[in-house]
């Protein structure tokens, strides 16, 4: 994620700035990738926070981000209204990603995702909800906005990493495979190095369950859980993509350097792939190691196969492709 400036005082501002240290009203401008002191304000902006101005080329009072999100969660229980800001606030990151690759702009002549965000407390009892994507709607579970509760799944489910923001990105994956699958050549591609994913899901999701991950699932796979499904390993690796190129632009937005082998001035103009990830992993392992020198998690805790490698290449190849062809 780039930094910013307040164009009243030009101090930096960060993305989920409000407001500048000078006191001026910031607003982030998805259409500029740009924070603005003058701006129609998201409806949602006293609510949860939302600092992104209105979508007013669309005639709504809410964001972009906002207006994607069909249904919220039941703020009638208070403690929903933090999860639902929270996720949101992860929403609108991801989406600003993307929106460097053309994509959900006013210029992608694509459909754009719809989003539940929805809380398993609600005043008539508490409901399973689970996540997903089905026919571009996006399930989102706000609860793991509760550091506690992601933390205590995480532990249960034996993953590696799992953030709020790699929801959104895994599960807009999915979506994203929706709209590049209607493009030529895409679907053999796919095949040839993620595997067949007309196999059935279920059966699928049913044995990885119950048998857990091949052996060998780290030769082939980016998570035990890419090996499950074809489309869970597309959507798990078009995530790390997602990952590796955030983590190099907020280095390089941050001025880290390692070495001018490494050095990606704008990731997401990048069009060598394989460098781009290279870098990445390079980068991830580096800051792997500052975090260790305080006792702190590995940032990006994955060591990348050569099987993998080429998945990671194919992924952001398509994802920062020509989006007048990703209809």
């Amino acid at each position: 994620m780039r930094l910013y400036q307040c164009d009243q005082c030009r101090n930096t501002a960060f993305f989920h700035n409000l407001a500048c240290v000078c006191g001026t009203p910031l607003a982030y401008d998805p259409d500029a990738n740009a924070m603005r002191t003058q701006f129609h304000a998201c409806k949602n902006r006293a609510a949860i926070g939302c600092n992104w101005k209105s979508d007013s080329n669309a005639g709504v009072d809410l964001c972009r981000s906002c207006a994607m999100t069909e249904i919220i969660p039941d703020i009638y229980l208070t403690d929903n209204i933090a999860l639902w800001s929270k996720a949101e606030a992860a929403k609108r990151w991801v989406l600003a990603n993307l929106s460097r690759w053309g994509w959900f702009t006013d210029a992608d002549p694509g459909e754009r995702p719809r989003f539940h965000l929805l809380s398993e407390h609600t005043v008539i009892g508490d409901k399973e909800i689970i996540m997903g994507h089905d026919e571009g709607l996006i399930t989102i579970n706000v609860e793991e906005s509760d550091p506690v509760t992601r933390l205590e799944r995480q532990t249960d489910m034996s993953e590696r990493l799992r953030t709020m923001i790699a929801h959104f990105r895994h599960e807009i994956a999915h979506f994203l495979f929706v709209r590049l699958s209607r493009t030529e050549g895409f679907v053999p591609q796919f095949r040839a190095l993620f595997g067949d994913e007309t196999a059935d899901y279920g059966d699928a999701l049913k044995t990885h369950y119950d048998n857990g991950p091949p052996t060998d699932w780290a030769h082939r796979h980016i998570t035990k859980y890419a090996s499950s499904h074809p489309h869970e390993d597309w959507a798990e690796t078009t995530a790390h993509v997602m990952h590796l190129t955030d983590l190099l632009d907020s280095a390089a937005a941050a001025g880290l350097s390692l070495t001018k082998d490494v050095a990606v001035p704008d990731p997401y103009a990048a069009r060598d792939s394989r460098a781009l990830i290279q870098a990445g992993a390079e980068y991830g392992m580096a800051l792997n190691h500052v975090n260790r020198s305080i006792g702190l998690a590995d940032i990006y805790p994955f060591v990348i196969s050569n099987n993998v490698r080429e998945k990671l290449i194919a992924s952001h190849q398509h994802i920062s492709r020509d989006l007048s062809r990703a209809r």
